[in-house]
């Protein structure tokens, strides 16, 4: 899927249409401070299998989580319904 990187959106925070940027985010590196990151080292250290069962039946594609830039506020917000899925994503001029 090809996607223009400016578009013409609704902004939350200008409560108008505005031009906005489309950013494609990039995943950060997990935390080890979570509870149930601890939780799962903690578990993991010793003897004994995984704890969990792995995932056999995973999706084949990921959901896009995709910013969008007012470029009147400089505000940036994520869509409603949380994303879209699609094997190939481009952002195009």
């Amino acid at each position: 899927m090809k996607m223009k990187k400016r578009i013409r959106r609704y902004c939350p925070y200008c409560k108008k249409h505005t031009e906005h940027i489309v950013e494609r985010a990039k995943k950060r590196k997990a935390s080890e401070l979570t509870w149930g990151q601890r939780q799962f080292r903690r578990v993991l250290r010793g003897y004994g299998g995984y704890p969990r069962p792995l995932p056999d039946n995973a999706k084949p594609t990921k959901k896009l989580d995709l910013r969008y830039k007012c470029t009147v506020c400089g505000k940036m917000h994520t869509r409603a319904n949380g994303g879209f899925r699609v094997s190939k994503f481009e952002l195009v001029e």
